[in-house]
């Protein structure tokens, strides 16, 4: 039995870079090779938490077609167990990322089989064994009931198992009506600041956070890329700067950063602590082309914390 089950979207990535610029009309640009890699929320924190030594399910939906191998091999090379996985007649969800260097990623994607996911899928029975429930990709998966949501988690509040959830916001949705119908029953709730500023209309992530905790999450963090973080915990605060490292592809770094906090959760530290390894894992993220490839193992990411002083600050 898994001590984490990873909910949510399934994609298949293919890396195109980096290069110095996009190819010009008609212009040939040849790479050695396209990497093909597993991706989405669940995939990625998933493998990152193997990659800690933590036992870890996923569940979500691909079709049945050759992107879906890439992801279920993927996953089982990495130790994660796929036993949960539903394959639906969707094509499997694709994302092509250009890497242009100096430049934000672009993404080219397919949305496929992750609109088939509903919390029907997910079993009770199978949530009675975790220790720790994760939801990735909250707002692009169509299938997903805010109120089968909250029932869930009400679910595993009652059951004792922890929460963690993420989002990812389309450009289209401007309404989220449906938060305080399930973020009370959240344990740790880890958007980015512009998702923040979008769900509570506020620029400062101190404000943001402050704010999300009122509508009754247990534990905000606010991820703010190379400005850092702030969490906000049962009435107390902190913040801490971004690790500095050499960056090659910010793809999957928030995911990481879930992966590491819940690492840090699971071995009982106390917030700091988390929100310093989860910092160090969503660093190496950035490492590597990819959203897995370069992040830490728990030794790597050991070393690296010890090697390298993080500040996380209480304020008021």
């Amino acid at each position: 039995m898994a001590d984490v089950g990873c909910a949510g979207i399934l994609v298949a990535d293919t890396f195109c870079g980096p290069m110095d610029a996009l190819p010009t009309p008609g212009e040939l640009l040849a790479f050695e090779s396209f990497p093909a890699l597993a991706g989405g929320c669940a995939a990625n924190v998933a493998i990152n938490l193997a990659k800690q030594g933590v036992s870890v399910d996923v569940i979500g939906c691909v079709g049945r077609d050759s992107a879906a191998h890439v992801v279920t091999d993927a996953l089982r090379a990495a130790g994660v167990s796929t036993t949960q996985i539903i394959t639906v007649d969707e094509s499997t969800s694709q994302t092509v990322i250009l890497l242009v260097k100096g430049e934000d990623r672009r993404f080219l994607h397919v949305f496929g089989a992750n609109k088939a996911l509903s919390m029907g899928h997910i079993a009770r029975d199978w949530l009675r064994t975790l220790k720790v429930f994760y939801l990735g990709g909250l707002y692009v998966l169509p299938g997903i009931d805010p109120d089968e949501l909250a029932s869930t988690l009400r679910f595993c509040r009652e059951q004792g198992i922890t929460t963690v959830l993420d989002v990812v916001l389309p450009r289209s949705l401007s309404a989220f009506d449906d938060l305080e119908r399930w973020l009370p029953y959240v344990d740790y709730f880890v958007p980015n600041d512009d998702e923040a500023h979008r769900l509570t209309g506020l620029a400062n992530p101190r404000d943001q956070a402050r704010r999300l905790a009122e509508m009754g999450v247990r534990n905000v963090v606010i991820t703010a890329g190379e400005l850092g973080l702030v969490a906000v915990s049962q009435g107390r605060a902190w913040q801490a700067p971004a690790y500095q490292v050499e960056t090659i592809d910010m793809t999957g770094g928030g995911d990481a950063f879930s992966a590491g906090l819940i690492t840090g959760v699971l071995r009982g530290w106390d917030l700091p602590a988390v929100l310093r390894y989860a910092s160090a894992l969503g660093a190496s993220a950035t490492l590597a082309v990819g959203t897995t490839p370069g992040v830490f193992t728990a030794a790597q990411a050991e070393a690296f914390i010890e090697s390298h002083p993080l500040e996380v600050a209480e304020i008021a």
